[in-house]
This record gives C-alpha cells, sequence and structure tokens, in this order.
C-alpha cells in the first residue's frame, strides 16, 4: 500500500472507531475502504478484527476513568459472547456471507420501529426482564461477531439495555468490554489461519484507538438521547448496505 492510502486507512480507522463506539457498524466503513483497495474479502474481515480490539480496549478504558462501567454480571456474558465469537471466526472461514448478511439487513431495518417508538426503555433501561436471558443472547451475538462484525454493536446495545437493563451510556461502556473479549479468541483464529495483514491492521488500529476514546467521551458528554438517534441512523444506513 501506499502513503497515502496508508494515511487513507487512518482516517476510516478514526471514523469507525467512532462510530462504533457511539454504536456500531463502524467495520462498514473499514471493511468498504479495504475492498476498495484490492483487499480479499476474508483477508479484510480478518484484519479489521485488530481495529475493532484497540478500539474497544481504549473505549472501554476511557468510560472505566469517567465512572459509568457497570462490572457486576458482566464477566459472564462477556465470555458467552468470545465463545460465540471464536465460533463464528472458525465458520467464516468457510462459510459464503452473501445470504447471511442479508438476513441481518432484514433484521437491522425490522428493528428500527423498536428503536423509534419506545424511546423510554432505550433512555432509562428495562426493567422486569428475566436477566439470565443475556447470557445465550450474548453468545449467539458473539457466534454474528465472529462470523462477520460489522453492526454487531447495535445488537449488543439492544440485549444490553432490553435484557440487561442498562441505559444506553452505561450499555455502550459495558459493550465496549464484551467487543473487546470477544473479538480477542476470533483475532488469535484469523492470526492462525495467516488472514491478518499486519500494516494496513496497524494503521487501522491506530486511527480506531482515537476514535473509540472519542466515541466514548461524546457517548459520556452527549447522552442516552444522542446515542439512540446514532443508533437509528446507523442501523438505517447498515441495514439497507447489507441488503444492497
Amino acid at each position: 500500500m501506499t502513503l497515502a492510502e496508508l494515511a487513507l486507512l487512518a482516517l476510516v480507522g478514526v471514523a469507525a472507531g467512532t462510530v462504533n463506539t457511539i454504536a456500531g457498524g463502524g467495520s462498514f466503513l473499514t471493511l468498504a475502504a479495504m475492498l476498495a483497495l484490492g483487499m480479499p474479502p476474508g483477508v479484510a474481515n480478518a484484519t479489521n478484527r485488530v481495529g475493532v480490539f484497540v478500539q474497544s480496549g481504549t473505549a472501554s478504558a476511557k468510560f472505566q476513568l469517567a465512572g459509568v462501567m457497570r462490572w457486576p454480571g458482566l464477566l459472564g456474558g462477556a465470555l458467552a459472547a468470545a465463545v460465540g465469537g471464536l465460533l463464528g471466526a472458525w465458520v467464516s472461514v468457510e462459510l459464503p456471507e452473501d445470504v447471511f448478511t442479508k438476513l441481518i439487513g432484514v433484521v437491522m431495518l425490522a428493528f428500527v420501529p423498536v428503536l423509534a417508538l419506545r424511546p423510554k426503555r432505550w433512555l432509562e433501561g428495562a426493567d422486569g426482564v428475566p436477566s439470565w436471558a443475556l447470557i445465550p443472547a450474548l453468545f449467539v451475538l458473539g457466534l454474528y461477531g465472529g462470523l462477520l462484525q460489522a453492526g454487531v454493536g447495535v445488537f449488543l446495545l439492544a440485549a444490553l439495555v432490553l435484557l440487561g437493563g442498562d441505559d444506553l451510556v452505561r450499555a455502550n461502556a459495558r459493550k465496549s468490554v464484551v467487543v473487546a473479549v470477544m473479538t480477542l479468541p476470533a483475532l488469535a483464529l484469523f492470526v492462525w489461519q495467516g488472514l491478518v495483514e499486519w500494516l494496513p491492521a496497524l494503521v487501522l488500529a491506530a486511527g480506531s484507538a482515537l476514535g473509540g476514546w472519542i466515541g466514548a467521551k461524546l457517548s459520556i458528554s452527549r447522552g442516552a438521547g444522542f446515542i439512540r438517534w446514532v443508533v437509528i441512523a446507523v442501523v438505517l444506513v447498515s441495514g439497507t448496505r447489507l441488503l444492497l
């Protein structure tokens, strides 16, 4: 890659890290950029995980320093997502993604009315839901995250709010930890398979780390209402992109 192409990847990484931390779907930007630069889809999918892991770790640190992280009950869900992520990554090495991505696009667009018409649940968190349901939900989302990653943050927010009872700010903080733990075993598998292109991966990671910090700061300063509208926008764009 040329210096100009690497600089472009760094800027894309900043944007993707910011969007991923506030809502999710930033991987659509990084994947599109790497594919446009001629990287094979499987290699792009694997290389993207380095930036996702670094961005999630940076965002988690920012949320922790701001005092909004809620740790009780988080480890079990994160480990369930990690197991799912490893299985999903294993499947992704062989599975064609066309049908699967279109299905996810349909699900994401169908979710828009829930975001738009029930704002109180998203702004304040949900009460009276079975918290045990969060573990299998995070396992399933980890499976998707290991397979494709793009857009998984939106579904993780939904699970952490509607099943975990968090408001959107705390759900964002916990989501960052879940994504970091979920991504690590999947990334290890991709490294073992020799699918990671390290120079673009590290450039993306540097940009994504800055984006993760910016996204966490915006989430904390602007609050749940801001996050909700960003989530709606990301779901609309991401779901449409998946279908097309």
